[in-house]
């Protein structure tokens, strides 16, 4: 397992011991997605989380505080959902198939 791999798992489960138990890994690189529009990564030392065009960086020493943070996020996001939330869901989900 890479540290980055690590450093994810770590978080992951420092997540789930705050609630957040929707995240999950993507693809084959060390990147969580907690939320649509909200993922971490986890490069050169330093969890890397990004929400749309905003990124935060947290020491990657730091999963708990890490976790934390995220964790409100996640939860104030969940509460007051933005507008560009639907833009983005659309995007990536695409078009309902039609199905004879």
């Amino acid at each position: 397992m890479t540290d980055a791999r690590a450093a994810i798992a770590k978080l992951r489960v420092e997540l789930e011991g705050l609630g957040v138990t929707d995240a999950y890994e993507v693809c084959e690189e060390a990147i969580l997605s907690v939320w649509i529009g909200l993922v971490i990564s986890y490069k050169d030392g330093f969890y890397h989380w990004r929400e749309g065009v905003r990124e935060t960086r947290h020491l990657g020493t730091d999963a708990v505080g890490c976790a934390i943070r995220v964790a409100r996020r996640h939860a104030e996001l969940r509460t007051d959902v933005p507008a560009w939330w639907d833009d983005l869901t659309a995007t990536l989900r695409g078009d309902a198939a039609d199905y004879p």
